[in-house]
């Protein structure tokens, strides 16, 4: 049986003892003959024991009481290491002594004729796919996620992608959220207003909807930067006696593109934030609406979408009930409904470094890579990049695919380029150890 559990040992690796005991619990025939080995010596050596006290007790002529020395039961330990002498140190007829701490072999009369050839060792994952040709106990080369270093399969690492696209801030909660209350102007992102139905300070009738924009034009004027939104405020003034009510709808669109191409805001929705209003020290209704996302609900965003449209606020029938009515459905339309202006309107955040000629360079090492292990390298940072990108989306059932966005609308890359980015990212991501991919929903086309 040791034998043919001999014979079934995996030979293209390096077995060390926890291997061999893992292979050995693992082999019920062997487990069991070797159990049974175990039974029948303990057995053996109770009746050995009784028959030498018997025999020495039945002498008279001994003047002391002998003492008795027996073979000690062999422990698995010198199986696993008899194992590996056999393995790795039985050449030329010779059987030597196998230490896994040096790695070497002690053999008969000092000579080395007993050691055979080691193969490579195996790291965690199966790191090592082939031996070296020159020396077997060597690496030739690695598998996937772990880089060849002096014979050995080492993890590899992404290196930090800091140098493509910057994500961290050094404000703390704490002090973003004093700074977001405060509308300090260090906060405070220059984005471009634009809106073709009504000027900003200047009162317009709110009956029908408004589509304002706030945006940075990224692509165009900013291309090495990529911009963070942290919060939105907005001051909104009605006339006297108004019974006019704003409504506010915000779709965020992260990295350019179409309208369609942008999320909507789920505000006072599962735990997102809600409008905050203010009074304000003015003449008229005057109110401060703000919305402060913070660290938690922070995004990237080139152009808001700020859709304001009014509804009317009435008593209910029974008086302590409010309803809600649009202006053009309101019973009396000879009633004033009264006029709207929006003072300002400010975006909070700040802007990232981004370098889209390095990422692009990282894209082309994953069809010519410029040096041995250097595509590896490259899908670990793109990795890393697509997964911090993705976990700024929204919150929701699933992640946005933020990621396929920045390729699209920041690198100009075609929707066959993305498909084929994201397919090779997917098939390395599940190559590698310990690791979960997730589903995303689709933003951008």
């Amino acid at each position: 049986e040791f034998k043919f559990f001999m014979k079934r040992l995996p030979m293209n690796y390096f077995l060390n003892t926890s291997t061999i005991m893992h292979l050995w619990t693992m082999d019920s025939n062997f487990q069991r003959r070797y159990e049974q080995l175990e039974s029948n010596m303990k057995q053996l050596f109770l009746k050995a024991q009784k028959i030498v006290h018997k025999l020495f007790s039945l002498s008279k002529r001994c003047h002391k009481q002998p003492l008795i020395s027996l073979p000690r039961q062999r422990t698995s330990t010198y199986w696993l290491t008899r194992i590996q002498s056999f393995l790795y140190c039985n050449e030329n007829g010779l059987l030597g002594s196998f230490s896994e701490e040096t790695h070497s072999c002690t053999c008969p009369n000092d000579q080395v004729v007993c050691t055979a050839f080691l193969p490579c060792t195996v790291g965690d994952a199966s790191a090592c796919l082939t031996c070296a040709p020159d020396n077997r106990t060597r690496c030739g080369a690695c598998n996937t996620g772990y880089m060849l270093s002096q014979g050995l399969c080492k993890p590899e690492v992404a290196e930090a992608t800091d140098h493509y696209i910057g994500f961290e801030t050094d404000l703390q909660d704490l002090e973003m959220k004093y700074l977001l209350q405060k509308t300090d102007r260090r906060l405070e992102v220059h984005a471009i207003f634009i809106s073709n139905d009504m000027r900003l300070n200047s009162w317009f009738d709110p009956s029908w909807r408004k589509r304002m924009l706030l945006t940075l034009k990224s692509n165009k004027y900013k291309s090495s930067l990529v911009h963070m939104i942290l919060g939105l405020s907005l001051q909104i003034c009605l006339t006297k006696n108004s019974t006019l009510e704003p409504v506010l709808a915000v779709y965020v669109n992260p990295f350019g593109g179409s309208h369609s191409e942008s999320w909507f805001m789920p505000v006072n929705e599962n735990s997102f934030p809600d409008w905050e209003r203010t009074k304000l020290d003015l003449p008229l209704q005057c109110y401060n609406w703000s919305l402060t996302l913070g660290n938690k609900w922070k995004t990237f965003f080139e152009t808001v979408h700020i859709y304001l449209r009014s509804r009317i606020k009435s008593s209910g029938p029974n008086g302590n009930e409010s309803i809600y009515y649009e202006p053009l459905e309101f019973i009396d339309p000879s009633r004033n409904l009264g006029y709207m202006k929006i003072n300002n309107i400010q975006v909070f955040g700040y802007s990232m470094h981004f370098d889209p000629e390095a990422i692009r360079d990282l894209i082309l090492q994953l069809d010519y890579p410029y040096t041995q292990g250097s595509q590896d390298s490259a899908l670990l940072q793109l990795l890393e990049i697509r997964d911090r990108v993705n976990k700024l989306s929204p919150p929701g059932q699933r992640r946005l695919d933020l990621f396929s966005c920045l390729l699209r609308h920041r690198l100009k890359l075609s929707t066959s380029e993305v498909v084929r980015i994201q397919s090779a990212l997917q098939a390395f991501n599940a190559k590698l150890p310990n690791t979960v991919d997730y589903d995303t929903t689709k933003l951008c086309s």
